[in-house]
This record gives C-alpha cells, structure tokens and sequence, in this order.
C-alpha cells in the first residue's frame, strides 16, 4: 500500500518513522543544514572534542608554542599546517601539545579537537574511527569496518569548512602514519608528537619542531613551584636544576623522590653525584609518579634504544651509545668515533665495521632524539644528554664500562692530532678528556696512567694555558701517588710537567727546585740513562739557564748531549733536540760563527731523519734567520723567514703559533733594517689574528702588545709607547704576576721609552730599581743587560762617574759568566775606557743604543715544550 505524507506549518526536523528499511535518514531545515559537501555531521552540539587530552602537570611551565605554529611559512609561502613535535623522552612534549589544545579549545578556535595516543597504526586507525562514530550519522552501526571508518573521517576532514585540530601524541614511527596523515586543509591543524626526527616526519608542508629542555629560568622557577609547601627543601635548588640538566621529567620525578625522604635539594644532589648509586635508585617507585608519568626517568628511553638499534646497520647504535656515555655530554667530535679504537669497540663478531657504519649508526640514535648531531659545530659534535648517558652507564656491568672507557681513552689519543691547528678541537678533546677522567676514573689505571691524560695536560700548556696545566698535573699527581705509588715513572713524570709548566708561569725557582728533585728521584728509581731521567736533566739544563744561572748552561748540554748519543743515537730526536738547545746557546759564551755552523749541521741532520716538514726542522729553518738577523742581516733575516713562512702555512696552518710567531719575526726585523712604520702595521695585524686565536690574555698577545708598542716608539710616538706599556704592565701583573720574566722586561721597557722621550735620569732610576727585582728572580747573572742599559741612561743624564761605576760592575760579571775574551766583555772593557776619559764618556755612550728590551716572537724547538711519559699506551 502506497503511503503519503504531508508537513504544514514550521518544523526544524522531519523523520520518516513507518515502513522504514535499511538506515534511518535525517533531513535538516535550512536553519541547521551543514555545507552541501559534507553529509556527516550529526544534529549534536558543536563544537565537540574526542579523545581524552592529557591533564596538565603540577606546577607546569608555560612554554607557549602559539607563536612558532602561527608563524610557520614553507616554500613559496605556503603556511604550514602540520607540526611535528620532536625531542629526547621526558622534555615535555605531550604537555606541549596538550596545552596548546586546550588554549585552542578554550579560546574556540577550533570546532573538533580529536586528540590520539598514537603508539601504533591500530590505535591510530582506531582513533580516526571513533572521531568518525562520534560525529557521523551511523554513530551506531556496527557493521562498519574500522578502517573504512578511518578513511572517511580523513575524506571529511579534507572537505568541512569546520575548524579542526587533530593532535596523535607519542608517534613511535613516521611508518605508522603511512597514507594516515590528516589532510592540509586551510580549516585544520595537525599536531604530532614524537621521539622520532626522521626525514619523512618533514616536507609536504609538514614543519619539524625540536622541542628542547627547559631553560635554566625555567627549571629553578619549576623546583621552587613544587616546593613551595616544602621551602626547607629549597636550598640547593639552581645547583640541582643544573645537575640534571634541566629536563623537565627529572625534575619532577627528582622533586617527588626528595619530598618523600624530606631532602633538601643539596643533599639529593649529592645522592646523585654519589657514583655507586644507579639513576633507578634516585626516582620514586611507579606506584609513586608525579604527574601520570609511566616510566621513570631510567627506563624512559629504553624503548628508543632499542628502536634505534634496530635500524640499519641493526646492532650498532647501543654499543655506540654505550661508547658515548663516558665522555663530554656537550660535544664528542666526530672524528673520535671513527677512529680505529672506536671502530674496533662497535665492530661485530667477524663483522668489520667502517667510519660510514659508524656514523649512520650515529645518525640512528639522531633519529630517536638520544643524539644530537650538530652540523653547525666546526667539527660536527655528536651531543647527548647526561641523563641519558647516566642511564646506559647504569645498564653497563662494570668489567663492560671499563672496557667502554679504556676505548674511548684511546680514541681520544688517536684523534688529538700531533700538531694542534684547531685551538677549539683541543678545547673539545680536553673536555672529552676531562669527562672521561669523571665517571671512568678508577678504569683507566691499568699499571700506569693512560697516555691521554699526558696529552690533554701538555694540550693547555701548548695552547697558552700554563698555569693551567701546571695545576692540571699537580692534581694528576696525587691519585698517581695513591694507585701507582711516589716512584712509579707515570708519577715521577707528573711532577715533572707540574715544574715545567709552573715555570712557564714565571715560576723560574718553582721549576728549577721541582725538577731537580724529579732528575734525582728518576736517576735513583729509573737510572741516570732512562729516556725519562734524561729528558727531565735536559728541562734542568734549560730553566737553570732561564733562571740566570747561565754559567754551566753550555756544559751542562754537552754533557747531556754525550749521554743522549750514547743512549738514543746521534739521529734520535731527542737527541736533536739537544742539539738545538746548544747551539741556540752558544751565543752566551761562544762567537756567532760557532753557533751558525752548528744550526746548519742541525738543520741537515733534521732534513735526514725528520724530513722538511716536521715541526722541528721548520723550527730549526726559524732559528737560523733570526740569528741571521741578529748577525747583522735584518733583509738575510726577512728572506728567510718569508720562506719558513710559506711551509709553516702549509703544515701547521695559519693559526698555529709557530705559524704567528714567524709572523712577528718578519715584522721584528722589517723594523730591525729600517722600516719600523712598516713593522708597526704588521703588529697591528697580528695583534688581531693573536686576539681572535688566543684571547686576549695568552702570553702570545701580550707579546705581541708589547712589540706593538715598541714600534710606536721607534715610529716617533715614544709617549704612545710609554702609555700602550703601562697599560699592558697593568695585564701582565694580573694575568702573569709581577716576578714573571716578561712582566719584568715591560718595567724595562717602559724605562727606555721614558728616556727616549727625554728624561734619561728618570730612566735610569727605573732601571735601577728594577735591577733589584731582577737579581732577586733570574740572579745576578741574569742582569748583565739592565747595567749596561743603567749605564747608558747615568751618561745621557750627565752623571759619568756613576756610568762609570755601573760598567765597572758590570765588567766584573761579564768577566766572570762570559769569560775575558768573550766580544761582549770586550766591548765592555773598551766603553769603561772611553768612559774614563772625561767628558767623553757622555758624548760616546750618547751613541751606543741601549740594548734590545722586548721579548721577540721567536719560540724553541716543539722539542723544548714537550715534557710527557715516552711509554705508548
């Protein structure tokens, strides 16, 4: 029978109820009619949300993200639509999403908000069905396929004009959302949440969003809200903010575990530094979370460890992780990881493994936010979180982590490079070096110190840091005393480094007493011919005549010379180095031709066994145009150096000190043969290159201050001179102390410069008090040159009988150190006579110029600096 119905008046809903078959079907007035391209809005209220969205935690830290997602602009100016929120497990990335999700509800700017837990492509699918259900007509049927369910809740998503926000938190893999990703419509907004920075979480108008740790602002802000019932556990609070590095889910499970044992901040601190207790042990038990966390902090990234070992090369990335877990969270180079200590640690069983296998498997834990791998560093740094590292150190039975930190101590010795040209890679390495020695300690005593430890102490010496290193290997000393005992080689060598380098501080009688008491102790313990005992005799020899003592010095080196030819061979390079010692010291007691023919014989000899690029033939090269120079060929000198200059360039780089010093040499004798405008503009500019390489407190810069300074002078600006000195007098008493050699030649300098620009008298009354300070720290000696100089400036003033007595004195040392025949006891002895015959002591004196009174830029052979343990590890 054929049915009819009829409608008057006003209805909003009509609903066919008889003879129904199939589905019921809902007609809408025109007052409440969706847009004609969607068919699956319901009759509900909008807006409307699915899903439950993760309640905010206590305490939470406003890290607002409206402004990075509103901001977002792709290629071509496109907006972006979909942002992935990537970053290391337990930097709050879900809070993230889940307050911008509410500022969005709250606010109504969006009219569906569908929020996902997206651990897998089940639960995705799932999620898209039921945000389907909930808003579609059939929310009922039950015969609909889940899927399809899914596929046109996306169909929907890509044709309403309602705005929508879909957020899928916790995405495992970028595979789970394959041909799942919510449309890129103008109406919607995606928000992904992951552990993940695969490529694929990027592009096709998808943003990645590195979600970092909190700022340490924000970190001491969050402490101090949760304790703020508890202040008495406040102390300590930015200390213990820093020790875990400010990520958000340690701090809050590190405030939950304190609050429950009534600690202060301090005192969990010092639980944490407490190396026998795991990281598991300094959290609350699971039934004791804050904040509806699921793991602790220690089994939060275990799931990513094993993800990202299974990515290819499968097997690589946790014993990688493993290997990066004892050294600087802040930065490991990439070349420490290939080396073939650390290839050795990653490869297989039968399984070689490469430097490219090694760094894709760098790249699988990039992937999982376990590493950071920064392009932008100059020597691509692999970073990883200390917490992170704390937990695989749990993880590792100790025989493992030390056999973990012994590799890495190797790797480290295979990747510093012999000849530092990248002043940051040794800052780098000494931190790997420093971390290491941390939480690997009591691993890295196998018999005797391990050799990186040598190389990371001679590293801050080398780069311009001797103090430094003087106390670095005074506190090497002392556990090398505990382990190893007072007389093993490693700890006798310790003490060895600790003297020299105090005397590179200006610590002359530091060095000489510390050293002479290692020569003694090595002779006894080791034997007087030990390489060791005769590399420490050589180090006497040399600060003995630094210090003033210069009597014996050329003695002292042959001997040493005799004994080290006996012992290592004429061809040995310690041997050679001896060498080079004595013939740059000829010229306190021996004439220029003796020491000429002897730098050549050495330079021949270095050619042969070193080859011409080695650091030290190059030295050797320097040397013989700088004593060109002082034999009275500044040009000589300037070729030569010149063509030192171009190979130091080539080997050793632009930067490296060496390369600098023959920089300020030119200029040294450019000035030196009557440019000194000439020498002036190259100080200037490489007073720069000093600054930007060394910092402006490295004794380098402040030579080359001091030379700046001088050309001034001698430029005509001798007031200039004297002001550029005071002001450097001022850096040198703070940064080198006022006994420091060179802190001595500024008072000198400045004494000259003051009777150049016309008061000789007081010149000389500098100079004689500054006699007193240089006999009490080099000796007597070591003087000869400032009594000359007294002189000079006595007879300029007019006072002839004290110039008189002056280079009386003067003759008598130079009688007794250089012997009476020695040219300069000579010239002394003819000035004295002149001198005598008044007036013309002042007239002749008038024209001698005062002998030379800043420290040049020429430095010893490397030989000269290296003082380390000639075991190999």
């Amino acid at each position: 029978m054929e049915t009819q119905n009829s409608l008057s008046g006003t209805a909003r809903d009509v609903v066919q109820a008889r003879d129904v078959s199939g589905g019921i079907h809902l007609h809408y007035s025109a007052t409440n009619r969706c847009p004609a391209s969607s068919q699956m809005s319901s009759p509900g209220a909008w807006p409307r949300r699915v899903g439950v969205v993760p309640l905010r935690a206590d305490c939470y830290q406003e890290r607002d993200l409206s402004a990075v997602l509103a901001d977002a602009v792709g290629a071509g100016g496109t907006a972006i639509l979909t942002h992935v929120l990537s970053g290391l497990g337990g930097v709050g990335k879900t809070q993230l999403a889940a307050a911008y999700a509410e500022q969005c509800w709250t606010h109504k700017k969006v009219d569906l908000l569908v929020w996902i837990s997206a651990e897998s492509r089940e639960a995705i699918v799932s999620g898209y069905a039921a945000a389907r259900a909930e808003i579609a007509e059939t929310a009922n049927a039950v015969d609909r396929a889940v899927e399809q369910d899914a596929r046109r809740f996306l169909a929907w998503l890509a044709e309403t004009s309602r705005r929508w926000l879909i957020v899928l938190d916790d995405l495992p893999d970028p595979v789970e959302l394959r041909d799942l990703w919510p449309p890129q419509t103008p109406a919607g907004r995606t928000l992904v949440t992951t552990r993940r920075r695969d490529a694929a979480l990027s592009g096709h108008r998808r943003q990645l969003v590195e979600v970092g740790l909190f700022t340490p602002a924000e970190a001491v802000a969050y402490l101090h809200a949760k304790l703020a019932d508890h202040s008495h556990l406040a102390e300590g609070v930015r200390e213990l903010a820093g020790v875990l590095d400010h990520l958000p889910l340690a701090l809050a499970q590190a405030a939950a575990y304190l609050v429950d044992r009534n600690l202060t901040c301090s005192e969990y601190g010092h639980r944490f530094s407490n190396r026998r207790r795991q990281l598991a042990d300094l959290v609350p038990e699971p039934s004791g979370l804050p904040d509806d966390h699921r793991a602790t902090v220690a089994a939060t990234w275990s799931l990513s460890v094993e993800v990202a070992d299974q990515l290819a090369p499968a097997g690589l990335a946790r014993p990688l992780l493993e290997f990066l877990a004892v050294l600087d969270p802040n930065g490991i180079p990439a070349t420490v990881l290939t080396t073939p200590a650390a290839l050795s640690y990653l490869a297989k069983a039968n399984v070689e493994v490469d430097a490219e296998d090694a760094w894709d498997a760098v790249h699988c834990l990039h992937r999982l936010n376990l590493v950071t791998v920064d392009p932008a560093s100059a020597h691509r740094s692999v970073r990883v979180h200390a917490l992170v590292q704390r937990a695989t150190r749990d993880q590792m039975r100790a025989s493992h982590l030390a056999w973990a930190a012994r590799v890495a101590a190797d790797a480290l010795q295979q990747a510093w490079p012999i000849i530092e040209r990248d002043g940051v890679l040794g800052q780098v390495l000494r931190a790997n070096t420093d971390a290491l020695w941390h939480v690997a300690e009591t691993h890295l005593w196998q018999r005797q110190v391990h050799q990186v430890f040598f190389r990371a102490g001679k590293s801050l010496g080398d780069t311009g840091l001797p103090a430094a290193a003087a106390d670095y290997f005074e506190q090497l000393h002392t556990p090398a005393v505990e382990r190893l005992g007072p007389e093993h080689p490693d700890t006798l060598t310790a003490r060895g480094n600790a003297a020299h380098w105090r005397g590179e501080t200006g610590d002359l009688v530091a060095a000489v007493a510390g050293l002479e008491q290692v020569m003694s102790d090595q002779a006894r313990v080791l034997g007087p011919d030990h390489p060791d005992t005769l590399t420490t005799r050589h180090r006497f020899i040399l600060w003995q005549g630094m210090a003033g003592n210069t009597a014996g010095l050329v003695h002292a080196l042959e001997q040493l010379l005799v004994d080290r030819m006996r012992v290592l061979g004429a061809d040995h390079p310690d041997t050679l180095a001896t060498r080079s010692s004595l013939a740059n010291s000829q010229s306190i007691t021996r004439s220029s031709d003796d020491r000429d023919a002897a730098l050549n014989r050495l330079l021949a000899d270095r050619m042969r066994v070193l080859g011409p690029d080695h650091r030290d033939t190059l030295a050797t090269r320097s040397n013989i145009a700088f004593w060109r120079g002082e034999a009275g060929d500044p040009a000589g000198a300037v070729r030569g150096l010149e063509e030192v200059l171009t190979d130091q360039m080539r080997v050793l780089g632009h930067d490296n000190r060496d390369t600098l010093a023959t920089l300020g040499n030119i200029a040294h004798w450019r000035g030196r043969g009557g440019d000194p405008k000439g020498a002036l503009i190259a100080e200037k500019e490489l007073l720069e290159h000093y600054l930007r390489v060394l910092g402006p407190e490295h004794p380098d810069t402040l030579v080359a201050r001091n030379n700046l300074a001088h050309w001034r002078g001698e430029s005509g600006d001798p007031a200039g001179a004297i002001s550029a000195l005071e002001e450097l007098l001022v850096d040198r008493l703070c940064v080198q102390g006022p006994d420091h050699p060179h802190t001595l030649s500024n008072r000198y300098n400045i004494a000259h410069w003051r009777g150049e620009s016309g008061d000789p008298a007081g010149a000389a009354n500098m100079l004689g008090e500054l006699l007193v300070d240089r006999q009490r720290v080099l000796g007597t000696d070591h003087t000869m040159s400032t009594r000359q100089d007294i002189a000079h400036w006595l007879a300029r003033s007019g006072d002839s009988v004290g110039a008189v007595t002056t280079l009386e004195q003067l003759l008598m040392e130079q009688v007794r150190v250089l012997g009476p025949t020695h040219p300069k006891t000579e010239t002394t002895r003819q000035d004295l006579a002149r001198c005598r015959q008044q007036p013309r002591c002042s007239e002749y004196l008038k024209r001698r110029p005062p002998t030379s009174a800043w420290p040049r830029h020429v430095r010893p052979d490397s030989q000269q600096h290296d003082f380390q343990s000639r075991r190999t590890p």
